[in-house]
C-alpha cells in the first residue's frame, strides 16, 4: 500500500466516519500507544512527551518545522517502572527524566527492588545517564543546576552535558559535574520549589499539619527566610518576572481536631510578598468560599505574566474559572467567563496570551462533554476557540515563540496523541503517532452519545451511551453501569486525557459493547465538569452517600430501553467507582444483578490507615455513625448479587484491607465473591499485564453472570 493511500486510510478511520463494526479482542483496543507529560523547551521549538504502549513507557521528542517524532529511551519491558518527570534545559539541549517509582512500589516483584532515579539525555549525541537516585527535578534558569528530591530532602546538582567519569574504583557516580549534595534541611513536609529568575535563590512551601509556611532559600548567605509566617496555611510561591515579588496563597490554618476536606470549601486569598523583607500583603480576597479546588487541582494555579500580572484559578464565581490581576490588586479579569470549567493552561513566550483548555461551548453544546483549546489575552477579552468538533484537545504548550501550540488530541476511535497546530487555530498536524498498530479496531468503535437524565431529586445527570451498532428494540440485551473514580472526574465522548487509567477505562467500555453490551458511563454528582454546587452536592461519600441516588436513576434510564433486559444490568468501576458497585450490590440487588469492584471503598468508618484519619474527607469521629451508614458494609442483609472483587494488595490510595473485610463478611452471609488479587501492584495498575487480566477476567464474569456471550 502506498504512503499516500495508507495516511488517507489513517484519516479516515481517525475522522470517526462511520464504519462497518467487526469484532475484535481486548489486546487489540488496548495496543494503542497513549501520549502523556507533554512538555516544550523554553528557548527552542522542541517538544517531549511519554509513551505507554503495551506497558512499556518510553520518551519521544519533535521539533519544528516538521515536527517528525523520534524514539529517546529504548525501554522494553512491562515492569511497571514509571518514566516521566521531564524537564529540559532552556536551549532543549538537555533532557532530564525520572524512572521508577517514587513511593517505591515494585508491582512486578523484582528482587532487586527498584529505586526512582534521575537520567538526562543529550539531545545531540543521543548519550544518556544516570545522575542520581530521587525525583522531581527543578532545573534553575540559568540551567547551571537543578534541585530534586530524595527521601524528602532537597538535594542539589550541577547540569553537564556529558557523561560524568568513573571514580578510581571503577565505579560511576551519582551526578554530572560535582557529586549531588543536601541543599539545607527544614521542618515539615517540603514541596513547591522553585528558583527565583536569577538562580540565586529558591522558594519553597513547609507543610507542617495544621499551618504551613513559604520560606526562601539563599546560596550566597546559606539562609532561610521566612515569608510573614503565621498561623495559616501559605501555598504555591510564585516568582515575578523580576524576582522582586513572590506570589500565594493563604488559607486558614486548621482548628483543633479538625482536617482539610475534599468536599469542604475556604475562603482562599491572593497575597504578594517582598522578596527581599520577607513582608506580604493581601491583594485579593473573594466575597465568598473558593477553595482548595481550583488551588490544587490545576498543574499551575499561580504564576506572573512577563508583563506583571498575576494569573490565578479560583471557584468562587460557581465555576473553576482563570483569573488575572495586577500585583496591586487591580484590574481582576475574569478571563474564561462562562458555564464551563477551565483545566489545562499555559501562557505563550511574551506572557500576553493565554492558552487553555475546556468544556465551554465552541459550537456543539455536547462540548461540555469534552475539552477544546482557546486563547484569551491576559489583560481580557473575549476568549477564542482555537480546536472544536467531536474531538477532545487538553494540555496546550506553546513552542518556542508561542506562533505554534503543541497539545495532546484524542478522539472517539483514536487514543490520545500528540498534535501541534497555530496559535490562532487552523487545521492541525498530528505529530505522533503517525500510524496505529494494525491490530488496534478504529473500524470496530462506535461514538458514544451523550445522554442526560435526572436523577430522584431532579439533578440532571449527564452520561456516555455506548450503543451496540448491532443493536435493535426488542433484543432485550444485558447492560452496564461505568462509574470512574475520583470521584473528582468527568468522563468524555471519547479517549480521556487523565493518564492510562482512563484511557484504559474507555477502551473498555468501547470493548464491552463491542461485545454486544450495552454501557453506559455515568458522571454522577461529587464529579467535576458541571460546577462548583455539582462537585460539592449536599451529603455526599461518608455523610449520606447522595451521589448513589444518580446510580440508581441510571439504572432505571437503562430499563427504559427498548433493546435493554431490565433484569440483567451489571455495575462496574474503580476506586470511587468500586464504591459505588459495592453499594449497588449492598443496597439494590434486585436492580443490579452483578458487578465487578476494582479497588473500592467499602466502609468510609474504617478506623485504619486510610480512612480512620479523616484521609480528605474529614471523617472526624462524631461522623463515624453517619459514615458507617454511608458505606455499602452497611446493607449487607440485602447484598445478593454475585460480585467479582479486584485489588492490588500494595495499594497506596484505598487500603487493600477494604476488600479482605467485605470479603469475609460476605463469606459469612453466604456468599462466595470472585476475587482477583495482584500481589504487589498499586492502585493504578502500574503493569499493562495487570489491566488486560483485570479487564479479561470483568468480561468472563459478566458473561456467566448476565448470561451473554459473543451476539
Amino acid at each position: 500500500m502506498n504512503k499516500v493511500l495508507c495516511f488517507a486510510l489513517m484519516v479516515l478511520l481517525w475522522s470517526g466516519a462511520a464504519m462497518p463494526a467487526r469484532g475484535f479482542e481486548l489486546q487489540d483496543i488496548l495496543s494503542a500507544p497513549y501520549a502523556d507529560e507533554l512538555i516544550s523547551a523554553g528557548d527552542s521549538e522542541r517538544i517531549a512527551w511519554v509513551v505507554y504502549e503495551a506497558g512499556v513507557r518510553n520518551i519521544w521528542t519533535a521539533a519544528a518545522p516538521s515536527f517528525e517524532p523520534h524514539r529517546l529511551t529504548a525501554f522494553e519491558a512491562d515492569d511497571g517502572q514509571r518514566v516521566g518527570g521531564l524537564a529540559f534545559t532552556s536551549d532543549g539541549s538537555l533532557l532530564y527524566f525520572e524512572r521508577g517509582n517514587a513511593e517505591g512500589a515494585n508491582p512486578g516483584s523484582d528482587p532487586s527492588h527498584p529505586v526512582q532515579t534521575i537520567h538526562v539525555i543529550n539531545l545531540a549525541s543521543g548519550d544518556s545517564w544516570e545522575v542520581a537516585k530521587g525525583g522531581g527535578v527543578v532545573l534553575a534558569p540559568d540551567d547551571r543546576h537543578f534541585l530534586y528530591q530524595l527521601d524528602g530532602k532537597p538535594m542539589l546538582a550541577e547540569v553537564s552535558a556529558s557523561r560524568p567519569a568513573a571514580d578510581p574504583e571503577g565505579e560511576q557516580e551519582d551526578g554530572a559535574g560535582a557529586k549531588p549534595e543536601p541543599l539545607f534541611r527544614a521542618r515539615g513536609d517540603l514541596e513547591a520549589f522553585t528558583w527565583s529568575p536569577d538562580s540565586r535563590r529558591i522558594a519553597f512551601t513547609s507543610v507542617r499539619k495544621d499551618h504551613s509556611f513559604i520560606g526562601v532559600y539563599d546560596f550566597e548567605q546559606k539562609t532561610i527566610s521566612w515569608i510573614a509566617p503565621g498561623v495559616d496555611f501559605d501555598s504555591h510561591p510564585a516568582w515575578s518576572p523580576d524576582g522582586s515579588q513572590i506570589a500565594f496563597f493563604r488559607t486558614a490554618g486548621l482548628k483543633k481536631d479538625e482536617m482539610r476536606s475534599v468536599v469542604e470549601s475556604r475562603r482562599v486569598a491572593l497575597w504578594v510578598a517582598d522578596s527581599a523583607r520577607m513582608t506580604a500583603e493581601k491583594i485579593w480576597e473573594p466575597g465568598r468560599d473558593n477553595g482548595f479546588f481550583a488551588q490544587d487541582y490545576p498543574h499551575h494555579p499561580l504564576r506572573w505574566s512577563p508583563d506583571g500580572r498575576i494569573v490565578f484559578y479560583s471557584e468562587h464565581d460557581g465555576w473553576m474559572h482563570i483569573y488575572s490581576v495586577t500585583a496591586a490588586g487591580k484590574d481582576l479579569q475574569d478571563l474564561t467567563p462562562g458555564a464551563c470549567e477551565a483545566e489545562h493552561s499555559a501562557l505563550n513566550a511574551d506572557g500576553n496570551l493565554l492558552f487553555f483548555s475546556a468544556n465551554c461551548d465552541a459550537g456543539d453544546s455536547a462540548d461540555i462533554d469534552r475539552r477544546h483549546l482557546w486563547r484569551v489575552a491576559t489583560d481580557g477579552g473575549s476568549p477564542r476557540a482555537i480546536t472544536m468538533g467531536r474531538s477532545i484537545e487538553t494540555d496546550p504548550v506553546p513552542v518556542g515563540s508561542g506562533k505554534t501550540v503543541a497539545f495532546r488530541d484524542a478522539g472517539t476511535r483514536y487514543p490520545t496523541a500528540i498534535s501541534v497546530i497555530g496559535d490562532k487555530g487552523g487545521k492541525p498536524q498530528r505529530v505522533f503517532p503517525k500510524e496505529l498498530p494494525p491490530a488496534y479496531p478504529a473500524s470496530g468503535m462506535i461514538e458514544p452519545r451523550q445522554v442526560v437524565f435526572h436523577s430522584g431529586d431532579g439533578t440532571p445527570i449527564h452520561g456516555q451511551l455506548f450503543m451496540p451498532g448491532n443493536a435493535a428494540a426488542g433484543d432485550r440485551r444485558p447492560a452496564l453501569i461505568f462509574m470512574h473514580g475520583g470521584p473528582i472526574r468527568q468522563m468524555l465522548l471519547g479517549y480521556h486525557y487523565y493518564g492510562e487509567y482512563y484511557a484504559f477505562a474507555y477502551a473498555m467500555n468501547q470493548y464491552l459493547a463491542n461485545q454486544g453490551y450495552v454501557v453506559l458511563s455515568v458522571n454522577y454528582r461529587a464529579g467535576i465538569g458541571y460546577g462548583r454546587d455539582f462537585r460539592l452536592a449536599e451529603n455526599q461519600g461518608p455523610r449520606g452517600a447522595s451521589e448513589y441516588q444518580d446510580i440508581i436513576a441510571a439504572g432505571k434510564y437503562l430499563q427504559s430501553l427498548a433493546s435493554v433486559d431490565p433484569r440483567r444490568i451489571g455495575l462496574w468501576g474503580g476506586s470511587y467507582g468500586g464504591l459505588l458497585t459495592a453499594m449497588g450490590l449492598a443496597r439494590n440487588s434486585d436492580l443490579f444483578a452483578a458487578g465487578v469492584d476494582l479497588h473500592g471503598v467499602h466502609d468510609w468508618s474504617w478506623r485504619g490507615r486510610d480512612f480512620g484519619n479523616g484521609g480528605w474527607w474529614s471523617i472526624t469521629e462524631d461522623l463515624y455513625p453517619l459514615a458507617l451508614k454511608s458505606s455499602p458494609v452497611s446493607d449487607l442483609t440485602y447484598w445478593t448479587s454475585p460480585v467479582l472483587f479486584i485489588h492490588g494488595d500494595d495499594d497506596r490510595n484505598v487500603m487493600f484491607g477494604q476488600t479482605v473485610d467485605l470479603v469475609q463478611r460476605l463469606r459469612e452471609k453466604g456468599l462466595e465473591p470472585e476475587v482477583l488479587i495482584f500481589p504487589d501492584e498499586v492502585h493504578g495498575f502500574l503493569r499493562y499485564d495487570s489491566w488486560t487480566r483485570a479487564y479479561l477476567a470483568t468480561e468472563d464474569f459478566f458473561n456467566r453472570q448476565l448470561d451473554w456471550g459473543q451476539p
